[in-house]
């Protein structure tokens, strides 16, 4: 029974730690219970199969722990109107099991090497374990630990120089030094020694706070200049009208609310992810005759000098067979084509340019490793969008440049925004402003779309890049480069919002580095295992002799 109060109160501080309804102050011992759990399980217990009972513990944490965070996953609904359970269970399961298996992996390698290695094995393996989730088509990192400070950007100035990954180190030193703080107290009961470990662990909590403190209060970046920015809400619920509406509806209700809403000169017009076509998709080839985006065209030439940039669902035919690409699929005609969630920038008398949003959401708009798993699961997707079929994207990221001004625009695509590195290398390719065109409407009024809104703040801090993110119901907002929010809107408005975006062009050490912690923790993780096997190895060679 102890053991699952332990179980129970990590996953109660996990909990309360997350955003947007949390406190992140929690999350520097939340991890505690478990390591107790752990040591007093392989140390002091006459358990049978320890290993089992770590992870069914651990398991069980990290269950509740993803279900009260994003048991928001549930509002998505299936084509028919129903909840998908699956929707839910299938995350929650899976991200818990990986991290239970983080702990077992701990417990066994302790085991092999002792507490202090096994401890900096563990911060090493759990690092490894976020950045897998950063990369692999399971992607995943919603739950990544540096993102618990995400409403607190006053505290978490430093992300410039180490990002969110580095604040997941952060908080898993704070843990594993408040675990050896009070073994070392259960151990001998030395004032002295708890004195100094508590203030030890005071510094480690409190001096990034404290250099943040100064960074916030000293930011004197200097701006290249500003655009004005009308962001375009429409509110088109995604169940009931994004897909049933006329396009032609769509797109001129959209173009009402931004010239309804137009005061002086506006600079861009933002809109939302897939804003367009409504049901079915854009043909790529088509572009320069598509009556939809021909008819924006017709608005910005009441607007001079103004752009319009929004997110589209666009397709591209391959005719011929051997030019098709790995990610294409066949219609029922036998032709074979790539479908895109992509951003355009539109603007009188030039091309259309184009982005494919890179980062897809697994199960969603990609079916993880398909060659493999689609013979086991068959068409196991969930339809949010219009497709059961996975989507294409873009290799690298690209800017859209303002012939009419200083503007360099990061057109990010929704879950594109949840990854720090990732949006840094928009602003390597130059971008002095980032826009997030984003759909958070299929969850409804839940914690998602307000986390999402969240984790934007911290890339608007790692790149000190001001943000600005349409969203079709909401949250749109204006973020300023010490990730404050300047204005935002409320949710299930339809509504617009107007900011004066500063662009900026210095280039800080985290857009430089990325995730150095995480490379860094990658060759710790290596070096460990690797002088383990060795270990092992010279001492069978002994035992041989």
């Amino acid at each position: 029974m102890k053991y699952i109060i332990l179980s129970l109160l990590s996953a109660v501080l996990l909990s309360i730690s997350w955003p947007t309804y949390g406190i992140p102050f929690f999350i520097f011992f939340a991890l505690v219970p478990l390591l107790i759990i752990e040591h007093d399980i392989s140390k002091f217990s006459t358990i049978k199969n320890k290993g089992r009972v770590i992870f069914g513990l651990t398991f069980l944490c990290f269950v509740i722990w993803n279900i009260v965070t994003t048991g928001w996953l549930y509002g998505a609904k299936n084509p028919d109107g129903t909840h998908s359970m699956m929707a839910v269970v299938f995350p929650v399961l899976f991200n818990a099991f990986f991290y239970a298996l983080i702990f077992q992996c701990y417990h066994l390698y302790k085991k092999a090497q002792g507490t202090y290695f096994g401890l900096v094995f563990f911060v090493a393996i759990w690092m490894v374990f976020e950045k897998i989730h950063l990369t692999w088509e399971f992607s995943w990192p919603w739950l990544n630990l540096g993102n618990a400070f995400a409403d607190y950007p006053k505290l978490i100035q430093w992300y410039d120089t180490l990002g969110a990954t580095g604040g997941s180190f952060w908080i898993l030193i704070v843990n594993v030094y408040a675990f050896y703080t009070l073994r070392i107290w259960e151990a001998g009961r030395k004032q002295k020694s708890l004195i100094i470990n508590s203030s030890v662990l005071i510094g480690f909590i409190a001096l990034p706070m404290i250099i943040s403190a100064v960074k916030y209060e000293n930011f004197n970046e200097k701006p290249i200049g500003f655009v004005n920015v009308l962001l375009l809400q429409p509110e088109l619920n995604p169940y009931t009208e994004k897909y049933s509406k006329d396009s032609l509806t769509i797109v001129n209700d959209l173009l009402k609310l931004a010239e309804d809403n137009s005061r002086g000169q506006i600079d861009y017009y933002i809109g939302p992810e897939t804003s367009l076509p409504g049901f079915g998709s854009i043909s790529e080839s088509g572009f320069e005759k598509s009556e939809l985006l021909n008819t924006v065209k017709g608005f910005l030439a009441k607007h001079p000098k103004s752009i319009f940039a929004t997110g589209i669902s666009s397709h591209r035919f391959y005719p011929n067979e051997k030019d098709k690409t790995p990610t294409s699929y066949p219609t029922s005609q036998g032709i074979y084509v790539d479908s895109y969630n992509s951003a355009v920038q539109i603007i009188p008398n030039q091309k259309v340019e184009v982005y494919h949003k890179g980062k897809l959401v697994p199960g969603v708009e990609i079916f993880p490793y398909i060659n493999v798993l689609k013979p086991i699961l068959g068409d196991a997707m969930i339809n949010l969008g219009g497709t059961t079929a996975s989507l294409a994207g873009d290799p690298e990221r690209k800017v859209f440049s303002n012939p009419f001004n200083k503007g360099k625009l990061a057109p990010i695509v929704c879950y594109e925004s949840i990854y720090g590195e990732f949006v840094t290398e928009y602003v390597k390719k130059g971008a002095n402003f980032l826009g997030i065109m984003t759909n958070d409407s299929w969850w409804g009024e839940t914690q998602g779309h307000k986390q999402l809104m969240s984790y934007a703040k911290l890339r608007a801090i790692e790149t000190r890049r001001e943000i600005a993110r349409s969203a079709n119901s909401g949250i749109s907002a204006h973020i300023d480069a010490k990730g404050d929010v300047v204005a935002d809107t409320f949710y299930g408005d339809q509504t617009t919002l107007f900011a004066k975006v500063n662009l900026y062009d210095q280039i800080t050490f985290y857009t430089k580095a990325g995730d150095l912690l995480s490379r860094f923790s990658i060759f710790v993780f290596g070096f460990l295992v690797f002088y383990t096997l060795i270990k092992k190895f010279q001492n069978r060679k002994k035992a041989a002799k």
